[in-house]
């Protein structure tokens, strides 16, 4: 009987060794991607937009049929109070630089089983209810937010034309009232870029709603 109980247990040693991940340099068990910090480069995606297309931040074009000179990657969602508060700074935010090169490209990331009313349908909804000027896509399978370490709705990560990422947070230091802002973080790193200087600050806390992740 000792024998087999010893038996069992090699075994489950030997067949744990088997199936233990292979780890990088430096990674421990444990643990997880923690997303993009400053002067990284962001990876592209293709989601579906409201009105049924597959947008890639590559295929992006201005106005004038050019390259934008930049990107203001937004998660959002149709629930959260935060993004609804939000919602007209991100649409003043685009018709204010698009213009000028930078588009709002915003990214619905909650679980729609979790959160129905942030179902692709009701997407499309308050898109035509808004009037958005912007994209407005499905992160479908929840594949993109973790790439970029977005936590909350909203959370701002700023691209630049290589997609370095510039400036991630919050869009202004003021949720509850637009008017009462007196820091408009992504305003401002825009037009340092634009300057030729680096956003100051790069990073600030990302206030919202928790990502309703499957």
């Amino acid at each position: 009987m000792k024998k087999i109980f010893f038996f069992l247990a090699l075994s489950a040693i030997i067949g744990g060794f088997v199936i233990m991940p292979k780890l990088k340099s430096g990674e421990k068990l444990g643990d997880s991607p923690k997303g993009l910090d400053i002067g990284q480069i962001a990876p592209d995606f293709k989601l579906k937009n409201v009105d049924g297309r597959l947008v890639a931040l590559a295929d992006m074009k201005d106005a004038n049929g050019n390259a934008p000179k930049g990107y203001i990657v937004t998660f959002t969602c149709n629930t959260c109070p935060y993004a609804i508060m939000y919602e007209d700074r991100l649409i003043d935010l685009h018709n204010k630089f698009a213009p000028k090169g930078w588009h709002v490209v915003a990214i619905q990331p909650n679980d729609t089983e979790l959160k129905p009313g942030d179902s692709y349908e009701d997407m499309k909804v308050r898109a035509k209810e808004k009037n958005f000027p912007f994209v407005y896509l499905i992160d479908e399978g929840q594949k993109v937010y973790p790439q970029y370490g977005a936590t909350k709705t909203p959370h701002v990560f700023l691209l630049d034309n290589t997609r370095k990422v510039r400036y991630i947070g919050a869009i202004d230091n003021n949720a509850q009232e637009a008017e009462a802002a007196t820091r408009h973080y992504v305003a401002e790193a825009i037009q340092a870029i634009e300057s030729g200087k680096e956003p100051d600050p790069a990073t600030t806390k990302a206030i919202g709603c928790g990502i309703k992740a499957k």
